[in-house]
């Protein structure tokens, strides 16, 4: 597969056209590989796009606090629902075949079950996301010690983690905004931070993420999403006959607790190369070291980006295609190899069941001079951008 600029992809195994701007969006795609206008989606858009929010009880924790369910609605069809447990992303509703709305995240009917249930399911991550060694950084000549939750390591600054406290809300014109004040100290990390995620709807057939934070203090600030996704529903059926492909050459090796080593491979010629579009678990049971140690995906891609907002991920399943687009380095892509909770409508989510795309700093980067910083200087903004992007066959 060749990229031709940051937003198109042509397919060697799909005829593909894609065209997105301000005032367009056109797509040509069937599965048999033919450009059929019979079997397209074409979306003339304006910049007319209109919200309608609703909030809804979303149930209480087990200190009898009410949670809240927004669902934003738009009029190009997409719409997804966020609660103020967690900032957390509980459905995302996309048309498909017939036009028919399908919500493509794994997740709960209620907040008691993201409160009780690991997993991470749609939640907000940070101060910082990922793992850290040892559970401890040093900064400004201080050593700082986190909690080693993840056997002797840190993993997503829990366990008081981001998406299990309740955000403050604000809802905006296309979206909500949530905002947490965590204090000095909180995790372990320094500094009084003031951090804001704002989800909203796009022209472009999508949900944008963007992060803000600011610190009265030098602090790591490394904030992604954790939402699972699988486009044939909810229902978490095995994603290993659907589609990927990554805008990467390169992943992080680890050690045998998923710790950077430092190094970065490249994915040619082995089971970690998505540069092609391919089925996702055609090489997941190689026998390859770095697959064995995390019982499948669940590994760091250094993104092409160069720091630049661009595509990084398509996906595909069931007549449905979702870009995820960002301007952080890496995102590690996590097939849920450990994941084993019952979901909405019951349903049972298992091993494969949904594919994560976490957009962020590298693992560990804030042990590591040579990886991009994930360190919010005093006085100064930390700023990104995620946007997942959808079609569908009509």
């Amino acid at each position: 597969m060749a990229y031709r600029n940051q937003k198109d992809v042509i397919s060697d195994e799909k005829d593909l056209t894609y065209c997105s701007g301000v005032g367009v969006f056109l797509i040509l795609w069937t599965m048999d590989g033919k450009n059929d206008a019979k079997n397209c989606v074409r979306k003339e858009k304006t910049m007319s796009l209109t919200c309608r929010i609703e909030k809804k009880p979303f149930g209480k924790v087990k200190s009898k606090r009410d949670a809240y369910l927004y669902e934003v609605h738009g009029s190009n069809g997409m719409g997804f629902a966020v609660s103020d447990f967690g900032a957390t992303l509980v459905s995302l509703w996309i048309p498909g075949p017939e036009e028919k709305e399908t919500d493509v995240l794994l997740g709960y009917d209620c907040a008691a079950g993201y409160e009780s249930n690991g997993g991470h399911l749609g939640a907000t991550v940070g101060r910082s996301a990922n793992r850290i060694a040892k559970g401890k950084y040093e900064l400004n000549g201080q050593i700082y010690q986190l909690a080693q939750n993840n056997g002797e390591n840190n993993l997503h600054s829990g366990p008081d983690y981001y998406g299990k406290r309740f955000w403050e809300t604000e809802e905006l014109k296309e979206g909500i905004r949530f905002t947490l004040h965590s204090p000095d100290g909180d995790q372990g990390h320094p500094g009084n931070a003031k951090i804001t995620v704002e989800y909203t709807l796009t022209e472009e057939q999508g949900v944008r993420l963007a992060y803000h934070g600011a610190c009265d203090q030098d602090t790591v600030m490394n904030l992604t999403n954790h939402s699972y996704f699988n486009l044939e529903g909810p229902e978490g059926k095995c994603i290993l006959p659907h589609r990927l492909q990554i805008c990467s050459h390169r992943f992080t090796a680890t050690d045998e607790h998923l710790i950077p080593t430092g190094e970065l491979v490249a994915v040619e010629e082995t089971p970690m190369d998505f540069t092609v579009m391919k089925e996702i678990g055609r090489d997941i049971e190689a026998d390859y070291p770095a697959l064995k140690l995390a019982g499948g995906y669940d590994h760091n891609y250094v993104l092409d980006n160069q720091g630049s907002f661009a595509l990084a991920a398509v996906y595909e399943a069931s007549g449905r295609r979702m870009e995820v687009y960002t301007d952080l380095p890496g995102m590690q892509i996590y097939t849920g190899n450990s994941l084993e909770t019952e979901g909405k409508n019951h349903a049972r989510y298992g091993r494969f069941s949904g594919i994560c795309f976490e957009t962020q700093y590298f693992p560990d980067s804030v042990n590591h001079p040579s990886f991009p910083s994930p360190i919010l200087k005093k006085g100064e903004s930390f700023q990104s951008v995620t946007e997942y992007r959808f079609s569908w066959q009509a």
